[in-house]
C-alpha cells in the first residue's frame, strides 16, 4: 500500500475513489468532475496538502484537506468498501496530520454526521473534540417572490449581521473561493447569498433592527424563486435557536444533524 500526499494529476482516481467510498453512505451521493472540481475550490482543498492511499495504480482511500491560514479543514475522508476494517481510514488520517504539522497547520476541523457513530469514534480515537453540533434543512419556495439583486454586496457586513459563527463550507472566505456564481439579494436590513445552479445556501442574514418584521421568510422565498429548486441550508448552529425557529415557521424541513470537531496539530 502506498500512502503518499496527491498531486493536481489524481484528481480522475480521486473522483472515483470519492463514488467509490461514498456510494453506500448515509446520505448516498454521486459526484461528476465539475462538482468536485467546485467543492475543491469553494472549500479550499490543496491536493498537495491532501493524502491518498494506493493498492497499485487504484485510490482506495484519501482525505481531501482545505486551507485556510493556520487551519486546515476535512473536506471528505473515505475509504472504498473493498478496503475497510483495514486501518486505511485511520493511516489517511494520520499522514494529514503529519503532513498538516510540517506545513505549519495548527488546527484541524472536521464535520462527520451524527449518526455515523464509528466515523465519529474513529476521530474522537484520533483526538478531535466536539466543537458544536449542526442542523442541515432544505426548503421549497411557498411562494413566487422576487428581491433586489444586490452588485458588489459587501459579504463580511452580512456575516456581521448574523448571531454565531458559521461553518468552514459557510463562511466568507469559502463564498468567495467559489467558482460557481453566486446571487446576492436583499437590502441594507437583510440579505441572502444562494447559489442557484446547486441550491445551496450558505449565508441568511438580517440585522437586528430589522427583525420580525417578515424579511428573513420574503428573502428565503426569493432565493428559492432564483434558483427553480429545493434550497439546501447546510450546518445550522445548534446555538442559534432564533434560525432554527425561523426555518421550522417557515416549513424548511429538518435533514440530518452533523458535529463539528477540532483537533489540535501542535
Amino acid at each position: 500500500m502506498n500512502i503518499r500526499p496527491l498531486t493536481p494529476d489524481d484528481l480522475p482516481s480521486l473522483l472515483a475513489c470519492f463514488n467509490d467510498s461514498f456510494s453506500d453512505y448515509l446520505v448516498p451521493f454521486v459526484l461528476d468532475e465539475a462538482r468536485l472540481t467546485e467543492i475543491i475550490a469553494r472549500r479550499g482543498v490543496d491536493l498537495t496538502a491532501s493524502i491518498g492511499a494506493f493498492d497499485g495504480e487504484r485510490m482506495v482511500a484519501f482525505t481531501m484537506n482545505g486551507i485556510d491560514g493556520e487551519r486546515a479543514y476535512d473536506s471528505g475522508t473515505g475509504v472504498v468498501p473493498s478496503h475497510r476494517r483495514t486501518g486505511l481510514g485511520r493511516a489517511v488520517m494520520n499522514a494529514s496530520f503529519e503532513l498538516l504539522r510540517e506545513r505549519g497547520k495548527v488546527a484541524y476541523v472536521l464535520e462527520v454526521l451524527e449518526a455515523n457513530e464509528k466515523a465519529a469514534a474513529l476521530y474522537r480515537n484520533l483526538g478531535f473534540e466536539e466543537t458544536r453540533r449542526f442542523q442541515c434543512w432544505t426548503f421549497e419556495a411557498k411562494e413566487r417572490t422576487h428581491a433586489r439583486e444586490l452588485a458588489n454586496v459587501d459579504l463580511g457586513q452580512i456575516k456581521g449581521w448574523t448571531d454565531v459563527a458559521p461553518s468552514w463550507q459557510n463562511d466568507v472566505a469559502s463564498i468567495r473561493r467559489a467558482k460557481e456564481p453566486y446571487v446576492a439579494l436583499g437590502d441594507e436590513h437583510g440579505a441572502i447569498i444562494v447559489f442557484p445552479k446547486s441550491g445551496d445556501l450558505p449565508l441568511l442574514a438580517v440585522s437586528k433592527d430589522g427583525r420580525r418584521e417578515g424579511s428573513g421568510k420574503k428573502l428565503l422565498n426569493a432565493a428559492a424563486t432564483r434558483a427553480a429548486k429545493p434550497l439546501r441550508i447546510l450546518n445550522v448552529d445548534d446555538r442559534d435557536a432564533g434560525i432554527a425557529a425561523f426555518l421550522a415557521r417557515v416549513g424548511a424541513e429538518r435533514t440530518v444533524r452533523q458535529i463539528e470537531m477540532i483537533r489540535s496539530l501542535r
